[in-house]
């Protein structure tokens, strides 16, 4: 199993080795900003570094969006954070699931996802896999609570959307960790990644505050992370913080074996 860890995008690959890590994560632009990214390091330089990537989209996306100011904008990061990162060899783009907001119908939400794969579709689709990302908190989300998700599956389910887990925002929605998995697989039928967190807050808080897997003071017991990336059986990234990520691989490279 393939560990790893989400790094500053200044300079990833020196990242790697000082903490062991196989994978990376980071960002091709400002995650706060709407900025086109830019497609670096080069694919030869990750190639020679020996590690693999995956690439998250900004905060600021939200497909879902029913503001035409938010969602046109969003459609198009997505399209060009997942033509910069085929560009470099990402293995797949992070999308978080976004929101409408209260007084909305999520219906019209849920079908803003679809008409983001079907448009892409008309231009030869996207370059790497779009992997939805569950969510902690917020009125209107997509995925943040299990049957919204199974509704946002019945509309990007078979247009080539692909699912990351992470354990920080399920334990803050209230997803319970001894099921989450075959709950998951049952919606989705896949996870593509796990975004291995542990949690500052208590479950069902739905606060979005990571602590690292060990020593962190993290509120899930780590066992319980290792049994989730077992069943899971995708690839792990940690998104902790940066002074534990070390230990927190080689626990679980250890772990996991």
């Amino acid at each position: 199993m393939q560990i790893g860890a989400h790094v500053k995008d200044d300079d990833p690959l020196s990242a790697a080795p000082e903490r062991g890590a196989e994978l990376l994560q980071f960002f091709l632009a400002d995650p706060q900003g709407w900025k086109k990214p830019v497609p670096a390091p080069s694919r030869a330089e990750i190639e020679a570094a020996g590690v693999e990537i995956f690439i998250h989209s900004p905060y600021v996306v939200n497909v879902a969006s029913m503001n035409n100011r938010i969602r046109i904008p969003s459609r198009k990061a997505v399209a060009q954070h997942a033509a910069a990162a085929a560009e470099i060899g990402a293995r797949g783009l992070i999308v978080h699931g976004g929101h409408v907001r209260k007084e909305e119908d999520p219906e019209q939400g849920l079908q803003n996802w679809g008409k983001l794969f079907e448009r892409q579709a008309e231009e030869g689709g996207f370059g790497v896999p779009i992997l939805i990302e569950n969510t902690a908190g917020g009125d209107g989300a997509m995925a943040r609570h299990l049957d919204m998700l199974a509704r946002l599956w019945d509309v990007v389910g078979d247009l080539g959307a692909g699912f990351c887990l992470d354990t920080c925002h399920a334990f803050a929605a209230g997803w319970e960790l001894d099921t989450v998995v075959a709950k998951v697989k049952a919606i989705t039928g896949r996870i593509d990644l796990v975004h291995l967190n542990n949690s500052r807050d208590e479950f069902g808080s739905t606060r979005d505050r990571h602590a690292n897997v060990v020593h962190g003071g993290g509120t899930i017991d780590p066992e319980q992370l290792v049994a989730v990336a077992k069943e899971a059986q995708a690839p792990v990234i940690v998104e902790t913080p940066a002074d534990g990520q070390a230990e927190d691989i080689s626990y679980l490279r250890e772990a996991l074996g």
